[in-house]
């Protein structure tokens, strides 16, 4: 069994978002019991990944440290059409990642207690992101 379905995401600035409620929801309409789930991010200036969701100072941390690595209006990029945060957006994206793979057993994503997903816009403006969940396995 194949399934795929397509998720807009409307991000409102820089940062986490946590998705894991709306890729669930994909991975039941998928009626996969047992397979796997193979979350996408079709751009290059965002990025996914699978992170603490209990504590949020774990997801400012995150945030804190790549735009730390990553400064905005860095003399040295030229790449800089769209504004100060396009460079280092890609730079973000290409060193996190553009998909993650999870486990479907019994119908249940095997994300651990504290695990959830996250797309993480690296723009600062308003953005639609298109996630594309795809679930492949036995009913």
């Amino acid at each position: 069994m194949i399934f795929s379905e397509e998720l807009q995401i409307v991000t409102k600035h820089q940062g986490l978002l946590e998705i894991t409620r709306k890729v669930r929801d994909a991975v039941t309409n998928s009626c996969v019991q047992n397979g796997l789930c193979t979350v996408f991010v079709r751009h290059t200036s965002a990025s996914l990944i699978i992170q603490e969701n209990a504590d949020p100072s774990a997801k400012r941390d995150l945030e804190y440290f790549l735009n730390k690595l990553i400064p905005e209006n860095d003399s040295g990029f030229t790449h800089t059409f769209e504004g100060p945060d396009d460079m280092p957006s890609h730079i973000k994206a290409a060193l996190t990642q553009t998909s993650v793979v999870i486990p479907v057993v019994s119908g249940e994503m095997t994300l651990g207690t504290w695990q959830g997903i996250y797309l993480w816009e690296h723009r600062a403006s308003p953005h639609s992101r298109t996630i594309v969940v795809h679930c492949m396995g036995e009913d």
